[in-house]
């Protein structure tokens, strides 16, 4: 076996502390924003939105190279996976400097094309948060691609404690721009973009180690490959469309949502920041999945790559299921801890709750098992069925639940719900059948 359960053990642990910290610094900046008022936590949870469908794009630009390194690896083909990262690095670089310029250039076209509906003091919020984020965005794209590098080496370790350092950034810049200067929304914003920065750096330093199972000594000259850059983004562009497309539905959503009113906005955004901890487990096994699935086909051994993709499921359930048991019984005083109107709060209690209990069955099929499909390079599969289900259920019955039978933010939240129950059949069955492992990537 290529892994034996002390590997797993250590690469999947950094991987869930790292989960946790990335979620930590979200409800972090939630409650310290509430403290300002409704309007900026509104404005904040807005813009979000649209950076988690960027965010998700560069995130599938690094899976991609991931991707192709750990099959490298697997290969036994170092060189090869050395210039893979070094081409990765290149390729997101440039796409974050194009995306950072677009957003800050026309970011108050877009929020007003996305949020038509909302209050002015929201609205202006949302500008200035929006105008730091956008020029974090090569930082972030920078840091993500090595983040992703390292845990396609089996090294999550790295990962872990540059996240670590950017939460302390991110947490102690927001607490003193917000209360020390009271500097609104732009806080939150100048806060991140410090936290991103530091990472870029931390990364960059770090990949040139010599020591490293890959490593990128030297990044100029630059010399493009172009074979080595159409193979990365042959599994990074797929995988960017779905995660985009995903994003820009739960976006539509969003835009639903803001319609509901600022308490329904409020309540959307604690209850993300909640449901965001539970989704911890789950989300380090689909990392994990890249890495250990990746190596498994780059080796030829697609029997254990079945295997593992069994045993990392059966993790997720049994540590995400514990988690999401504990959270059910402690919600109440989690939901009360964010300072909103008795409304928002009542609403957050009920979609946190309603998550929580979803998850115990079908978020860990819906969203960790295609991690693995995408491993072995089965990444068009996954992305047409994410895209005819996110347009199907999570938006589509957004708007029957939530507008035509009235049930409005809660029925948002049913209709996620109903998404995932319809992955959880469709990626089942993919999984039993032997068409996801017939792929060639490297």
């Amino acid at each position: 076996m290529l892994f034996s359960k002390k590997d797993i053990t250590r690469l999947l642990v950094p991987l869930v502390v790292e989960q946790m910290l990335a979620v930590t610094i979200g409800v972090a900046d939630t409650v310290m924003v509430a403290y300002v008022g409704e309007a900026t936590v509104s404005g904040v949870s807005l813009v979000d939105s649209i950076n988690m469908l960027i965010i998700q794009v560069f995130a599938a630009l690094a899976t991609g190279g991931a991707i192709v390194v750990a099959q490298y690896i697997g290969r036994g083909d170092h060189n090869r996976a050395k210039e893979a990262a070094r081409q990765l690095f290149f390729v997101v670089t440039a796409i974050g400097v194009a995306v950072s310029l677009i957003c800050s250039i026309w970011r108050i076209e877009l929020l007003r094309l996305v949020y038509k509906t909302v209050e002015p003091a929201v609205m202006e919020a949302s500008q200035e948060y929006f105008l730091l984020i956008a020029a974090s965005y090569p930082a972030f794209a920078i840091y993500n691609a090595g983040a992703a590098l390292f845990r396609a080496q089996g090294n999550s370790r790295v990962s872990m404690m540059t996240a670590l350092m950017m939460n302390i950034l991110n947490i102690g810049g927001n607490a003193i721009f917000l209360f020390a200067f009271d500097m609104g929304a732009f806080a939150v914003g100048l806060g991140t973009m410090l936290g991103r920065v530091a990472g870029a750096v931390v990364m960059l330093w770090l990949i040139r180690k010599p020591g490293n199972l890959v490593s990128v000594e030297h990044f100029l000259p630059y010399r493009f490959e172009k074979k080595m850059v159409a193979t990365i983004l042959r599994i990074g562009v797929p995988t960017g469309m779905e995660n985009g497309m995903f994003q820009f539905g739960k976006l539509l959503v969003a835009g639903l949502v803001s319609s509901f009113g600022t308490a329904a906005i409020s309540a959307n955004a604690v209850s993300n920041s909640i449901s965001n901890f539970a989704c911890i487990p789950g989300q380090a096994v689909g990392l994990a999945m890249i890495t250990v699935v990746g190596q498994c086909i780059g080796a030829g051994e697609y029997g254990q790559a079945r295997t593992y993709t069994k045993r990392l499921l059966g993790m997720a359930y049994l540590f995400g299921g514990s988690l999401n048991v504990l959270m059910i019984l402690l919600m109440k005083p989690m939901v009360t801890f964010f300072p909103l109107s008795p409304e928002a709060l009542r609403l957050g209690y009920i979609c946190a709750t309603m998550h929580a209990a979803s998850w115990l069955v079908f978020w860990p099929t819906a969203f960790a098992l295609p991690n693995g499909l995408r491993a072995a390079g089965d990444v068009k599969f996954t992305m047409g069925v994410s895209v005819i289900i996110m347009w199907t259920c999570r938006i589509g019955l957004s708007y029957v639940y939530g507008v035509w039978l009235g049930l409005g933010l809660i029925g948002v939240w049913l209709a996620m719900i109903s998404d995932w129950v319809v992955r959880t059949v469709v990626y089942l069955w993919r999984f039993h059948g032997e068409r996801w492992l017939r792929h060639h990537v490297v």
